[in-house]
């Protein structure tokens, strides 16, 4: 029960009457919250979740989602979480690895929520014949595979724990009665660890916007007077672009992770509203690498946070890790010898500061949230049709195709384009296709992958 332990110590640092959540006029404090997570604990425990219960959840970020995750680890649960994006092909992938005895969702399931509401229905469907989870890893989370399979991350009650105490120790974090806007998604590492359970940790609040629009993310930041912002390069670049951007009084740090911040997006930031944004660097299987509240070690993060042990070989980053964090066999060849290999490139400067040079396989981020172009190929390339694919990433997913089109029925982009929306989250899909008699390819006969020249055979 040691989760359900870890829990409970978070919840009881402070005051119950402490404010916790946010969302519009409705603010829920720790003591509410608490009561909630028992009367959602007890509908679990009557449906048989108990310790080490595998429990596959996928809501979209609200109280609902927190109350449920929360009350799962109350019991000791194992915690899948499933992005709502996901499209219902891509869940039955992931049920089929992890083979969770409960499913518990929330409409609505499959597309982005741009408004946000802070309750959900939810409904828990058991699946006979399962058995409990096999490790006392207490959150599953995915992220994309290099051969197009995601892959299976598990974190423990002392790895989470771990990390916590590391945000904690990093100068200019929320603190007690401090306010914390909150864009980042919960399902994910950033906003699941430093945004939610943080908070808890510090006595911070955490607050939600009702739209993420630029207009509503600002009017929530001034009605309720936020002192920190974490959100990923989007949500930064949409409000450096409104008209006339109000003074925020109240915020005194703004944080980017989930991909790395363009200079140019963060200078106009800090130009507009007079606060640096600083940066949070780390993996879903290792946590927070690096990371500056501050914003004024850019183009630097900082140096490796406490606990974090580095080294960069052959120009890339590896995480010394006790155990490796991949579940079911879907690591690949990510962890050997002790230590796990981001695949991003990276330097340390004279100071001993991180700075990241991009990746070095085909994982690349949209919106903070990673895909890998091999996935998007491997969902292409299982169309009849289809005869070979390449994907590059410019501006967005550029997806080229080799099929037949001397047939009565050529296969068009319109149609690749639904066959994609039925098979991956709207954020995973081309933005641009085109479908070519051959793909260009190499003296050696290999597929040419060099975006000038696929770019030049499609015109």
């Amino acid at each position: 029960m040691d989760m359900a332990l870890f829990v409970s110590e978070l919840m009881h640092r402070h005051p119950d009457e402490l404010p916790y959540l946010t969302h519009d006029r409705e603010r829920i404090t720790r003591g509410q919250l608490q009561d909630s997570i028992a009367l959602e604990a007890a509908l679990f425990r009557a449906l048989g979740v108990t310790s080490g219960t595998a429990v596959a959840l996928q809501s979209p970020p609200s109280f609902t989602q927190i109350t449920a995750v929360f009350a799962l680890w109350q019991l000791d649960a194992q915690v899948i979480l499933v992005d709502h994006r996901l499209k219902p092909a891509e869940v039955a992938a992931l049920h089929e690895m992890c083979r969770p005895q409960y499913v518990v969702h929330a409409a609505p399931i499959g597309r982005a929520v741009l408004s946000t509401q802070s309750h959900y229905e939810l409904i828990t469907e058991s699946r006979p014949g399962v058995e409990p989870a096999g490790t006392d890893h207490r959150l599953v989370q995915f992220s994309s595979g290099s051969t197009g399979r995601p892959k299976a991350i598990g974190r423990t009650t002392a790895s989470l724990r771990a990390e916590v105490e590391r945000f904690a120790r990093l100068a200019g974090m929320p603190a007690r009665g401090e306010r914390v806007l909150l864009l980042s998604s919960t399902v994910h590492s950033f906003g699941l660890v430093a945004g939610l359970l943080h908070s808890l940790y510090a006595g911070a609040e955490v607050v939600f916007t009702p739209k993420l629009s630029a207009r509503d993310i600002l009017a929530t930041a001034l009605k309720h007077r936020v002192h920190t912002l974490f959100g990923v390069p989007f949500h930064y670049e949409l409000l450096s672009t409104v008209g006339t951007a109000p003074e925020l009084p109240d915020l005194r740090a703004a944080v980017s992770g989930g991909e790395m911040m363009p200079a140019e997006v963060a200078a106009r930031f800090a130009e507009r509203y007079g606060v640096p944004v600083g940066e949070s660097y780390g993996t879903t299987e290792t946590g927070v690498i690096a990371m500056d509240v501050s914003g004024a070690l850019r183009p630097a993060i900082g140096p490796p946070v406490p606990g974090v042990t580095i080294r960069i070989r052959d120009g890339e980053l590896d995480v010394r890790l006790d155990e490796s964090p991949y579940l079911y066999g879907s690591g690949g060849d990510r962890y050997v010898d002790g230590w796990l290999q981001t695949r991003d490139r990276a330097v340390l400067d004279s100071r001993g500061e991180v700075q990241l040079a991009g990746r070095s396989d085909s994982l690349v981020t949209i919106g903070g949230l990673k895909v890998d172009l091999a996935e998007v190929e491997a969902a292409l390339l299982m169309h009849p049709q289809v005869t070979g694919a390449v994907l590059v990433y410019g501006d967005g997913i550029e997806a080229y195709i080799s099929a037949d089109l001397s047939v009565p029925k050529p296969l068009t982009s319109a149609e690749l384009l639904r066959w994609c929306h039925a098979r991956l989250a709207d954020y995973k899909l081309p933005r641009l296709i085109r479908v070519l008699p051959a793909l260009p390819r190499t003296a050696n006969g290999k597929l040419v992958r060099e975006p000038a020249t696929l770019r030049a055979a499609a015109a």
